[in-house]
């Protein structure tokens, strides 16, 4: 290890035709370019968690399952998360839900940030992100980048260069990244 903070970027999507692989790439080397600190793209589909399987509520932090120790373990080694998320019928993924709901203690504090995207920018599931983010105590910062993406995009899978067709939302995530590391700032102070 060499003492650099390590920044989850946490996908949102597990679906089979997703774009979220590219998009947090090119988000997590937005963040490479503002700071020292680690970006690991964490893809949910490499985290099988099935719906409701530990035995106590993740609240008293006792698993059961060796799936939920060793997310816990990824989660809690992180300095900070950003949510990178596609909007589904104006909510984020199941997929994502289930994942912050597998744990408690682990989010509490964690200073957190959420970019998403969707055919009108993931507004409003980025609103409801926040809200159950805010139960889990996590520390999110104010800026939430929201990409538009082309009908075409998502209608018809045509190809796409975040570097090109999304070039006017790097200032946005750049700013979150800044209040991302400012917030990891004070939990490192506090």
């Amino acid at each position: 290890m060499d003492g650099r903070s390590t920044v989850l970027l946490i996908m949102g999507s597990t679906r089979a035709s997703r774009i979220c692989p590219k998009i947090a790439e090119w988000v997590a080397g937005i963040g490479r370019s503002c700071n020292g600190h680690v970006y690991e793209v964490v893809d949910l589909a490499d985290w099988p968690l099935p719906m409701n399987d530990e035995p106590g509520i993740p609240a008293m932090g006792e698993y059961a399952q060796p799936h939920t120790r060793a997310w816990s373990g990824k989660v809690a080694g992180a300095a900070a998360v950003v949510f990178v998320t596609p909007q589904y019928n104006w909510g984020y993924p199941a997929a994502l839900k289930n994942a912050l709901d597998h744990l408690y203690r682990e989010w509490r504090d964690k200073p957190a940030a959420i970019v998403s995207y969707g055919g009108h920018g993931g507004g409003k599931c980025a609103e409801q992100l926040r809200q159950v983010a805010g139960a889990l105590k996590m520390r999110m910062v104010a800026t939430a980048p929201g990409i538009v993406l082309p009908e075409a995009v998502i209608r018809q899978g045509a190809a796409f260069d975040p570097e090109v067709d999304f070039a006017s939302y790097v200032d946005s995530i750049r700013q979150a990244f800044a209040e991302l590391n400012d917030q990891m700032g004070l939990v490192t102070k506090g």
